[in-house]
């Protein structure tokens, strides 16, 4: 009997492990685009970006992702103006979240989201899409609500 039990308790241990592994290998093979952020003192940061469009695409987001490269980020297409929330489940690195309307305007910024967590992080108001990056980018390129993110999604194209 006794066995039997450390038989069931390895199994049990080790099923998140898999379950984790299982998603991990599970992700969707996102859009990629570019796109720039003009801050108010006329400066513009391009990134080079993934873009969640479905609602499958946005559930898993960065999640399991290990390592985030400075000048990349994810877009959050919600295809119409609403509130949103996000979260950091099964994330690994800490993100900025730039809340953006739907004429690039960014509305809100949720600076170093700690990974890890269930914890709510709404928008302010109506959004078109959020875009997540490396954790400190806001602060490290000055980059403000009222700022202007430009992609086709807000109407606007990246000039080089």
């Amino acid at each position: 009997m006794r066995r039997l039990i450390a038989a069931f308790l390895i199994v049990l241990c080790a099923l998140p492990s898999l379950v984790l592994a299982q998603q991990e290998e599970e992700r969707p093979d996102f859009a990629t685009d570019t796109l720039a952020i003009e801050t108010a003192s006329g400066e513009s940061h391009g990134f080079d970006i993934e873009i969640a469009r479905t609602n499958a695409e946005r559930g898993y987001g960065l999640m399991f992702v290990r390592e985030m490269a400075p000048d990349r980020g994810m877009l959050f297409d919600y295809g119409r103006e609403q509130r949103v929330s996000m979260w950091m489940r099964n994330t690994y690195v800490p993100l900025d979240m730039l809340f953006i309307e739907k004429d690039g305007e960014i509305e809100s910024i949720i600076e170093r989201a700690a990974p890890h967590t269930r914890t709510p992080r709404p928008s302010k108001g109506r959004v078109l899409a959020v875009l997540e990056l490396k954790g400190g980018t806001a602060q490290r390129l000055g980059i403000e609500p009222g700022d202007r993110v430009l992609h086709a999604m807000f109407g606007t194209a990246v000039t080089d």
